[in-house]
């Protein structure tokens, strides 16, 4: 094997989390810059920035949709091209990659024609009748579903975490993110493209980054032969894929219907415009922990899913534990961050001034202060659902998703929307799910690594 590879078999478990995680995590929070930068720059448009706020709130949910989509079938490449590499099958190693090319041309297609024939809809379910919202909205997905290059991008680098280049997927993201904040602010002022320059700027990072993360992977992924005919779609191996990966999609997708359905009980409430567009700009910054949180589940997913394929018991082991604490480490510096930073953060979405902007601060701030007080209590869940993932559990992660993101939210979020105060108390809903998560959390984890790990016969290096 090549070097990159072998020290997924031989580096202390410690140390390599972190060397590879640093860099997946980087990549992953680059991923909220697209959206949280976006509605910066949107909501400081002057008169039409409270509603273009609200605009791009309504067309989140279909955005985190194509993420989960994304990042389920990354999942599954991940774990399947690491294991394969870590059997030394380089046969099957080449046809992960081709299928997973194949896969993203059919996601993108699909998401395509959704953009092209039901955005509207969708922002009209939502919009209470705005016709300007309905119309900004519109244009905003639009544009943002016929981007090839978020699809691709979350497809090729899988290929290079996969094969613990991680540094490369970092510097791709990077390139795309620092387009996207230039473009942004060059459409929307400049050029006064509005939500319009806003999604282009959105699109032309994307495949900015998608074209750096293919050059990376063609020129030093060199243990992987490409070829036309490894392309060829391989239906047990699109299985295998997705029999990893399709938990990971829809725990991902339960963000957007968590997104969608807290914007509708939100809608119901007397002063839904504030709550809506705090709500949105709250969960575009909680992203920034959340998708570090995601980073720390990839790296455990490749590094525990490469030994777990050599059946080396006492680094299998070791990873779940290490994860689980590199999570909770993450989890608990960005609640320091977030608990000092709230109001600059904040203030970012009220550079315009105006009395609806500085509502929506307010609100903001309290979303973040108390939001962040449950992002420990994330970090258990989501390092868990790696380790399930890379244990090719899928049933597991997937309970995990529901809890935290439906089955313990709609209902807090709809009684406190009966209180006089909605605003401070609604965000009280986030820490109590994720505490309560993260206690299912860590038992099942406990049962799994019992049945899948420490029954394994000890190895010797």
């Amino acid at each position: 094997m090549q070097k990159e590879t072998n020290k997924l078999a031989t580096k202390p478990i410690a140390s390599l989390l972190w060397s590879l995680g640093l860099s997946m995590i980087l990549s992953m929070v680059l991923q909220a810059v697209y959206n949280i930068v976006d509605t910066a720059f949107v909501i400081n448009m002057g008169e039409s920035g409270f509603n273009g706020n609200l605009a791009l709130t309504y067309a989140f949910p279909i955005q985190l949709l194509i993420i989960a989509i994304g990042v389920g079938t990354g999942v599954g490449i991940n774990a399947v091209l690491s294991r394969s590499l870590g059997e030394g099958n380089r046969k099957k190693a080449s046809d992960t990659v081709g299928n997973g090319i194949f896969l993203g041309v059919c996601i993108y297609a699909v998401f395509l024609l959704f953009g092209s024939f039901g955005a509207r809809g969708f922002i009209s379910f939502q919009a209470n009748g705005d016709a300007e919202v309905i119309e900004m909205g519109t244009q905003y997905l639009s544009i943002c579903c016929c981007s090839f290059g978020g699809i691709g991008f979350t497809i090729f680098e899988r290929f290079l975490q996969a094969t613990g280049k991680t540094a490369y997927s970092a510097i791709s993201q990077i390139a795309g993110a620092a387009a996207n904040v230039i473009l942004d602010y060059v459409f929307i002022y400049p050029c006064k493209m509005g939500v319009a320059g806003a999604a282009w700027a959105t699109v032309i990072g994307q495949i900015l980054s998608l074209l750096v993360a293919m050059a990376f992977h063609y020129f030093t992924n060199r243990e992987i032969k490409n070829t036309v005919a490894s392309m060829k779609p391989n239906g047990k191996l699109i299985g295998e894929i997705y029999a990893i990966g399709w938990s990971a999609a829809i725990m991902q997708g339960l963000l957007s219907v968590m997104m969608l359905g807290t914007n509708l009980i939100l809608g119901t409430d007397e002063n839904a415009p504030l709550l809506q567009g705090s709500f949105g700009i709250y969960y575009k910054i909680m992203q920034f922990s959340l998708f570090a949180l995601f980073g720390v589940s990839n790296t455990v997913i490749t590094v525990l899913s490469f030994n777990y394929g050599m059946r080396d018991r006492r680094r299998s082991e070791d990873c779940v534990k290490q994860g689980m604490v590199m999570s909770l480490t993450v989890a608990l510096f960005i609640t320091i961050v977030f608990e000092f930073f709230a109001e600059p953060l904040a203030a970012l979405f009220a550079l315009a001034g105006g009395e609806a902007n500085e509502n929506v601060m307010q609100s903001v701030v309290y979303a973040i202060r108390i939001g962040a007080i449950g992002y420990a209590f994330m970090g258990l869940s989501v390092g868990a659902q790696g380790g399930f993932q890379a244990l090719r559990h899928s049933v597991q992660p997937l309970v995990l998703a529901f809890l935290r993101l439906v089955a313990f939210v709609f209902p807090l979020v709809y009684l406190f929307t009966l209180t006089n105060r909605p605003e401070l108390y609604v965000w009280i809903s986030f820490p109590v799910a994720e505490f309560l998560t993260a206690a299912v959390a860590l038992v099942m984890l406990k049962r799994t690594c019992r049945k899948d790990i420490l029954s394994m016969k000890e190895t010797v290096n």
